[in-house]
């Protein structure tokens, strides 16, 4: 320890300006390398060295002022401005990414020098992933059509600008109903959405069935149910496989109500986590059970799940704000009126709409509720959500199917009954 104590910092400081440029050097030539583009780019491994190596003499010599450094600077990009003239005369190539990584590399050893050793870390793993990532982020750009950016523009809206100016102050006097809080609920289930939505549109571009159910009931379980159903008796030859996606979209669903509690109330999700996992484990099974039940060969068939359905249209966000307010006012006045046992009612009603506004207002705990209420009111929303999920398979699937559909949201039933008298 005392050696290496002993080493002069602008030692240390060189050796890693200069392997940290040879190595951004070796990622520039190993990328055109397997383009076959040798002879086409700015300089070798050894030119990003030679520049690295170049910024740090010159800011080391004159780091107060730094005017030799943006003079070297200055020459650098004169020599690499005539060389892409060239390359773009005879190549017709006009990208530029080597020479940006170049007057990056540059600038490693006025880096090293003034800022922390995790920030140096940061941008060079950056530069060395995003060189290494280029055909991968080509793939991607073909799968974004004209509206994607404009979807991500509304969940920025949403999230980082909508969100933060609104006041958290109380509408009605008496109601603990704030535009904030409101619009955090829209927030949350956007979010949501918007992740399932990524990644069915660019990591799993060709999700089997089982994949569709999965990722569809992050989004929406109901929706999920209908579409397979429907789907499962167009296709009779993969009933077990749009049967068991259904189960894991509910199972999803067990998941996605854990994740809003743990977002809106910890102290409720303290006391029904273990409740949810097992639910969740129990639909797995019974998803997994009715897959491999006398369907011994498991195919990989394609099938499309709303895959360009867009997650954060403001007319979705509208309804959904309308539900919880409604929500709100309607849970208050049942729980004015008939207390408790009101509540557990309107619980079974709520499950036969959507049941994310109704939950996501008992979470926030807007009432004079106990956490008991609470979890039994959130079983028996589900439980009846439940139901209208297997009516409306049975309604939407075939004969052969309803067996499968029937035994899988039975057993779901029955455990979620049994965790509402345990709560």
């Amino acid at each position: 320890m005392e050696i290496i104590g002993n080493i002069p910092q602008n030692l240390i400081s060189f050796l890693l300006v200069t392997v940290f440029s040879l190595l951004i050097g070796l990622s520039q030539r190993q990328i055109h390398s397997l383009a076959h583009e040798t002879g086409r780019t700015f300089g070798t491994d050894r030119t990003f060295t030679f520049i690295g190596i170049l910024g740090f003499i010159l800011y080391l010599l004159d780091g107060q002022n730094a005017i030799l450094f943006m003079g070297g600077g200055f020459v650098l990009v004169v020599i690499m401005g005539i060389s892409y003239f060239y390359h773009i005369r005879e190549f017709k190539d006009y990208g530029a990414t080597t020479i940006v990584v170049a007057l990056i590399t540059y600038c490693l050893g006025p880096l090293i020098l003034t800022q922390p050793m995790w920030m140096v870390l940061l941008i060079v793993v950056t530069v060395l992933i995003f060189t290494e990532l280029k055909e991968t982020f080509a793939s991607i750009s073909k799968k974004f059509d004209r509206y994607e950016f404009i979807t991500l523009a509304k969940f920025l809206i949403i999230a980082g600008v909508i969100l933060p100016v609104l006041p958290d102050e109380p509408i009605i006097r008496g109601l603990s109903l704030t535009p904030y809080k409101i619009w955090l609920a829209v927030v949350v289930i956007s979010s949501i959405s918007y992740f399932s939505y990524l990644l069915k549109k660019f990591v799993f571009t060709h999700a089997s069935i089982i994949l569709s159910g999965i990722l569809g009931g992050l989004y929406s379980s109901t929706a999920t149910t209908i579409i397979l159903a429907r789907k499962s008796k167009q296709e009779p030859q993969h009933i077990n496989q749009y049967i068991a996606g259904i189960i894991f979209a509910t199972a999803m669903m067990y998941l996605r109500i854990l994740i809003l509690i743990l977002i809106f109330s910890q102290s409720l999700f303290s006391r029904v986590w273990p409740f949810f996992l097992i639910l969740f484990i129990l639909s797995v099974f019974t998803g997994v059970v009715i897959l491999f039940y006398r369907n011994r060969v498991i195919t990989t068939h394609d099938q499309e799940l709303q895959a360009d359905t867009n997650p954060l249209e403001f007319k979705v966000a509208l309804i959904f704000t309308a539900l919880y307010i409604a929500f709100t006012f309607i849970t208050y006045e049942v729980l004015s009126r008939f207390g408790t046992p009101g509540l557990n009612v309107l619980s079974y009603i709520v499950g036969l709409t959507d049941i994310d506004p109704f939950l996501i207002n008992l979470f926030q705990g807007k009432y004079s509720v106990s956490p008991d209420a609470v979890a039994l009111a959130t079983l028996q929303a589900i439980i009846s959500n439940n139901v209208l999920k297997m009516i409306y398979g049975c309604f939407f699937t075939g004969k052969n199917a309803r067996f499968y559909l029937i035994s899988g949201f039975l057993l779901i039933i029955a455990a979620t009954i049994l965790a509402a008298f345990i709560v």
